[in-house]
């Protein structure tokens, strides 16, 4: 019966200067049969890549959902990734019991009623599942923007404030799909005085 079904939440992207943040909600019910869920910071890539064709094949129900950069710049990133939790769980083909949400904070607006879980994503099966397919829906991002804006890096930092990063991002200056609000970024843009895109 659907009100007894779980519904695991989690987020990919808050940390890094560019691209948009990640979510996904992920019913899994209780017969998905998919060994080896864990934190998808814990996983290889090919891990993840392999779990999650298997969450999207053999969970009951799952969505993936974003929230843009320019939400991010409206919005802040805490409640931007609010957003892209909550259209995640509104993005469900079934409608769960209850949500189960990684970290302390619950996103405003849900129509069913929920918890943060502080660590889920190592204790919840379902938030792993949801960290899993949230991870790689912005990791393939991160290839996109690779190809589109060469020269940053993406496809090795996916976007995290690494030394090679900033160092880009003070040779190029940011490209569209930087974070402006971020602070490297608001010194780099200072520093060029626009971009070269």
């Amino acid at each position: 019966m659907s009100g007894l079904l779980i519904c695991g939440v989690d987020e990919a992207g808050r940390g890094p200067l560019a691209g948009a943040v990640y979510a996904a909600a992920v019913v899994l019910g209780d017969d998905h049969g998919i060994a080896g869920l864990a934190d998808s910071k814990a996983l290889s890539a090919q891990r993840r890549e392999t779990l999650a064709l298997a969450i999207r094949e053999r969970a009951r129900a799952w969505c993936v959902a974003l929230a843009s950069v320019e939400e991010i710049e409206q919005l802040n990133i805490l409640h931007a990734t609010m957003l892209a939790m909550r259209r995640a769980v509104e993005g469900l083909a079934e409608s769960p019991g209850e949500v189960l949400i990684d970290g302390n904070r619950v996103p405003p607006g849900l129509r069913v009623p929920a918890q943060a879980i502080v660590k889920g994503d190592a204790k919840v099966a379902e938030i792993s599942a949801a960290s899993i397919l949230a991870k790689v829906a912005r990791d393939q991002e991160c290839l996109t923007l690779e190809a589109r804006y060469p020269g940053y890096g993406f496809a090795d930092h996916k976007g995290y404030p690494t030394p090679a990063h900033l160092e880009a991002l003070q040779r190029l200056g940011p490209c569209p799909e930087h974070r402006r609000g971020f602070g490297p970024v608001k010194a780099a843009l200072a520093a060029t005085q626009g971009t070269l895109w």
